[in-house]
């Protein structure tokens, strides 16, 4: 069969993936007064359209803040005010000031679904299959595998088509940056990053990488000489499109401070749910909330985070190449997510984005923290009835991913690059470590699956409400941990050998 009637299928298939989840529950379906994600959704376009631009951030009589005030980048925006204007078209209702609040009927929910896979369909599936077949190494077969097992990552879909929310346009718009890079268009990768940055402020996760990235190649180049002239067309395309995105709120410096205290709200505390990062679990031993003041936790969380991401970024900025700059997205991810301020459980999957890049290069790391980024979002799954497309969802990635990677195959110490940790701890007896991980992946799984029957099958003792919400995110946490370091190794060891790339390929 030709590669693009292979990859054809690939792409229906993950949109059949996606519109099944999205026949399931959403975020705080029924459930007044607040409903959920997807009655924020809603209520931004219902702001965007019959309000002016100038009060979209404001609290006003008809703009109540403390109901889903929008705290987007105008970027979100725009989109909220484009489906809007198509919702009004179809049905006035859906978006009619005051009124329309917790509306609900199945004609809308297929609109709103249907938004989800439209800007899928025009931002990041096209992404991916680019990305997929001129950024990765290995036969057409290989590469054709690589973008099955990336569509059918079941985070994204779930929260996205299941819970309710638009990651996939800022992960597409960071997926086109990262494409660009990889191509050599480096202006049109710091517009398309950007773009990203101006839909979600999440984004921040990568941008150190997409710094340090850019301004090594430009210092690389010499900044005498054509170094210097990149650096200027990467600042100006980086200035105008910021210009551009903000141009309705830079009239007014109030405004535009007021859309920034919006995005970057520093009230809610150090965490909220329960999320897999370093706060949280710590927080289960040390109370952490209780010892120090909100100011302190704050700066206590920008150090810690800075410190993480520091050294990935270092390395980087002195060897610009694309396979350090994937793994820097990952390890900055990752130090973003286990230690910065007022995480959610959610953002994990601004960490799984570059995880997914490493596909084809790690297979079988890649897959189980992809598994591992999926589980520690169950008990937000369960909360909003999502339980059955999890466990399907779940299980067919794992299955397919491990299947068509060849994962259990491809894990030799040389291709999971393990020859570091014989060298970083050499007073420990040698042992086979490829076995060694294998095992752990085993347990891992087996930890996972176990919990998740546990949360669904078993009532926790009346004194512990919370246990089984608390195992699941120490669980991932420690996963997270171990990957992050695992990474961190793999940057510092050096670039991929040349047997390594022909037995990939």
């Amino acid at each position: 069969m030709p590669t693009w009637s292979l990859v054809s299928i690939c792409v229906l298939l993950g949109v059949a993936a996606r519109w099944g989840v999205s026949l399931n529950p959403y975020s705080g379906a029924g459930k007044p007064p607040m409903f959920g994600d997807y009655e924020a959704q809603r209520h931004w376009q219902e702001v965007t359209h019959n309000l002016p631009v100038q009060e979209w951030y404001f609290n006003t009589t008809d703009n109540d803040l403390n109901y889903w005030g929008l705290d987007y980048p105008p970027l979100t925006a725009y989109h909220s005010w484009i489906c809007a204007y198509i919702a009004k078209m179809i049905n006035p209702e859906w978006v009619e000031l005051h009124k329309s609040r917790g509306y609900e009927s199945p004609a809308h929910k297929l609109f709103m679904r249907a938004t989800v896979l439209v800007a899928d369909l025009l931002i990041y599936i096209p992404a991916v299959v680019l990305y997929c077949f001129y950024l990765t190494d290995g036969s057409s077969r290989k590469k054709v595998s690589t973008l099955f097992c990336f569509l059918l990552y079941p985070g994204l879909i779930l929260i996205d088509y299941g819970h309710f929310q638009y990651n996939g346009v800022s992960q597409g718009f960071a997926l086109w940056g990262v494409l660009a890079l990889g191509l050599g268009w480096d202006a049109f990768g710091s517009m398309a990053f950007s773009l990203a940055l101006n839909y979600k402020q999440m984004e921040l996760y990568h941008a150190l990488p997409f710094f340090c990235y850019l301004l090594g190649k430009c210092v690389k180049l010499g900044l005498m000489g054509r170094g210097l002239l990149l650096l200027v067309r990467i600042a100006v395309t980086v200035l105008v499109s910021f210009a551009l995105c903000w141009l309705p709120f830079l009239s007014d410096p109030g405004q535009a401070l007021q859309v920034a205290r919006r995005i970057f709200p520093v009230a809610r505390g150090l965490f909220e749910d329960k999320v897999a990062n370093t706060w949280c679990s710590l927080n289960t031993l040390i109370k952490i909330r209780s010892i120090l003041s909100t100011d302190s936790q704050l700066y206590l969380s920008f150090a810690c985070t800075l410190l993480a991401a520091l050294p990935s970024s270092i390395r980087l900025l002195t060897r610009p190449t694309f396979w350090q700059f994937k793994l820097a997205l990952a390890n900055s991810s990752l130090a973003f997510f286990l230690f910065s301020y007022q995480v959610h459980e959610k953002s994990i999957l601004l960490a799984a984005l570059p995880v997914c890049l490493l596909l084809n290069d790690l297979p079988l790391v890649a897959i189980w923290f992809l598994q591992a980024s999926t589980f520690s979002m169950l008990p937000l799954f369960l909360k909003d009835g999502l339980l059955l497309p999890y466990v399907v969802t779940s299980l067919a990635f794992l299955f397919y991913s491990i299947y068509l990677l060849s994962a259990l195959e491809r894990c030799s110490e040389d291709e999971l690059r393990l020859g570091a940790y014989h060298r970083l701890f050499f007073m420990l007896p040698k042992m086979d470590l490829a076995c060694v991980v294998r095992w752990k992946f085993y347990i891992c799984v087996a930890a996972m699956v176990g919990l998740s029957v546990a949360s669904v099958a078993v009532t926790p003792p009346p004194h512990l409400p919370d246990l089984f919400p608390v195992l699941v995110s120490t669980l991932a946490f420690l996963h997270f941990l171990g990957t992050f370091v695992y990474f961190h190794v793999v940057q510092f060891s050096g670039p991929p050998t040349r047997k390594s790339q022909k037995k990939m390929s």
